[in-house]
C-alpha cells in the first residue's frame, strides 16, 4: 500500500473529488482526518472507510472560520499522533460577475479558496516538519492556469493557490516538504453544477452545464472524481519524492492549447 503508516487530512471531503480521495488514501493505508461542513456526509464516509478496513476521523466544521481551519490539524494529530500530508481541496465558485458583485460573495470566495487554505497550512507545517518531511497538496483548477471568462473571481483565487504552492515549494524544499497543486478541468461533481446555478448568472440546467463543459475538453467528456484522486495519490505518495512546485493538470487536455 502506497500510504501505509501515514496520516493525512483531506478538506472538502464529503463529496466529489475530496470524497474519492479520502476513500483512495484510506484504501492505500493512510489514516485520514476528513473535514467538511456536511457532518452527516462525513459520518457516512467514515463508516464506509471503516467498513472496508480503513481508519478515518470526521472533522465537521465551517472552514470559513480560521480557528476551525487550524483546529482540524490539532484534532487529527491528537487522534493519530502525527501528520504526513494535507490535501487542501476546499474551494468555492464565487460570484460570476465582477461589476456589481456583493462584498459578502467576494469574502466567501476569498475565505474558502485562500484564507482557510493558508490557515490550515500554517498549522500543518510544524507537524509535518516533526516527521522529517511530507507533502502539501492544493486543489487549484484549470482556471488557475488560464483565465476563465465565466468566473474571473474564482480564476483569480485559483491562480493565487498555484502561486502560493509554488512559492511554498521553494521555501520548504530544504526540509523535504513537497508542495504541489492539482488543476482539475471539468469533473463530474456537484460543484460543477453550482457554476450554472449562481444567482448572478443566466440559469442553466444540469445537462446544459455538463454539455457546455464537455465542449471545452479535447477528450470530449467530463473527468471522474476518481481520476483526480489517482493524480492526488501520486503527488502525495513517495512515488513523487522528487516532485515539488508542480501544478498538475487533470483536465482532458483543456489547458494544452
Amino acid at each position: 500500500m502506497r500510504l501505509a503508516g501515514k496520516v493525512g487530512i483531506v478538506t472538502a471531503a464529503a463529496s466529489g473529488m475530496g470524497r474519492a480521495g479520502a476513500l483512495r488514501f484510506a484504501r492505500e493505508g493512510a489514516k485520514v482526518g476528513l473535514a467538511d461542513l456536511n457532518g452527516n456526509a462525513l459520518t457516512e464516509l467514515v463508516s464506509e472507510i471503516e467498513a472496508n478496513g480503513g481508519t478515518a476521523l470526521a472533522l465537521p466544521g465551517d472552514l470559513r472560520d480560521i480557528g476551525q481551519a487550524a483546529q482540524i490539524v490539532a484534532k487529527t494529530v491528537d487522534k493519530f499522533s502525527q501528520l504526513d500530508f494535507v490535501w487542501n481541496h476546499l474551494g468555492h465558485p464565487g460570484p460570476g460577475k465582477v461589476e456589481g458583485m456583493s462584498q459578502a460573495d467576494f469574502d466567501i470566495a476569498v475565505d474558502l479558496n485562500l484564507r482557510s487554505v493558508i490557515a490550515t497550512t500554517e498549522a500543518a507545517i510544524p507537524e509535518i516538519r516533526k516527521r522529517g518531511g511530507g507533502s502539501l497538496l492544493y486543489t487549484a483548477s484549470a482556471s488557475g492556469l488560464i483565465g476563465s471568462r465565466h468566473s474571473p473571481v474564482y480564476s483569480a483565487m485559483k491562480h493565487g493557490v498555484v502561486g502560493f504552492a509554488k512559492a511554498l515549494a521553494l521555501r520548504l524544499a530544504p526540509e523535504n516538504i513537497r508542495v504541489n497543486s492539482i488543476c482539475p478541468g471539468p469533473i463530474e461533481t456537484p460543484m460543477l453544477h453550482t457554476f450554472g446555478s449562481r444567482p448572478d448568472q443566466p440559469q442553466k440546467t444540469v445537462e446544459e452545464v455538463a454539455q457546455g463543459a464537455i465542449n471545452t475538453v479535447p477528450m470530449r467528456r467530463l473527468g471522474k472524481p476518481e481520476e483526480v484522486a489517482a493524480a492526488a495519490l501520486f503527488l502525495i505518495s513517495d512515488d513523487a519524492s522528487f516532485v515539488t512546485g508542480v501544478a498538475l493538470s487533470v483536465d482532458g487536455g483543456s489547458t494544452a492549447d
